[in-house]
């Protein structure tokens, strides 16, 4: 992540609409993962600064893995849950994870099969992996590039690479319909008019509020629409029976 964006993060994350809206979807789909698990064990893979623990702390015990040390330094309280390093052999939990965590984490991977094979390791025998990753190739905009990211994906394409990481995936969605639009103006203005990539900014506040309620309203009703600014997708192990809710969507 760029250097100034990783500084504005932690804001954004607590004020943005998309960044609250997101976090609401998140806790949405893993109140229906977790419903039957109490005091679930949650693995925040790319956790950062941890800024989603307060609210994952309300299901159980969570910990995290990050890779950049630089990222954890705003961690607080949470710091003793974090191990800085990448998720492969050498990362020892003391017990598997019900829940594994992976938010926007495996676009910025090249080979992500070790990650989601070592994932897989550490998962309880009815667990699940929940993963978020941009959408489609052609939303490609200097946003990207700001992020480091190294792809996008399509929902089937989400759904083949843990599918070919050994994980049985139980459904996925897109996220952020009305999204689609805009990126594509940013993307084809970008071509004509390039530009260096800028840190997001926060909307004032009653106009946050309204694009608040909008995103929220257009994941009840427009979640079966092929397509959409981000996929969510959840997997669990190949041999797990693949019953939960949501829908698949491509």
């Amino acid at each position: 992540m760029d250097a100034q964006y990783a500084a504005a993060y932690p804001e954004l994350y607590r004020r943005h609409w998309w960044w609250r809206v997101r976090e609401e979807i998140l806790l949405r789909n893993i109140r229906n993962i977790l419903a039957a698990v109490p005091e679930a064990r949650i693995l925040d893979v790319g956790c950062g600064a941890a800024l989603f623990f307060d609210a994952l702390e309300s299901f159980g015990h969570v910990e995290g893995v990050e890779s950049d040390r630089a990222a954890v330094e705003g961690s607080g309280k949470w710091r003793s849950r974090i191990a800085i390093g990448n998720l492969d052999s050498a990362y020892q939990p003391a017990a598997p994870f019900d829940l594994i965590l992976m938010l926007d984490v495996l676009e910025h991977i090249q080979a992500t099969d070790q990650l989601l094979r070592r994932a897989s390791e550490i998962l309880t025998p009815g667990g699940r992996i929940l993963v978020t990753v941009p959408a489609f190739k052609s939303l490609w905009t200097t946003h990207d590039d700001m992020n480091h990211h190294v792809t996008r994906y399509t929902a089937g394409e989400l759904r083949s690479t843990l599918t070919g990481a050994g994980l049985r995936v139980i459904y996925t969605r897109y996220l952020f319909q009305s999204l689609v639009v805009p990126k594509l103006l940013v993307r084809a203005t970008e071509m004509f008019a390039p530009r260096p990539p800028r840190v997001p900014t926060l909307a004032p506040a009653p106009i946050d509020r309204v694009l608040q309620a909008w995103c929220r309203t257009e994941y009840a009703l427009a979640g079966w629409m092929p397509f959409g600014s981000s996929v969510l997708a959840v997997a669990s192990h190949s041999t797990h029976p693949t019953t939960g809710p949501g829908r698949e969507a491509e």
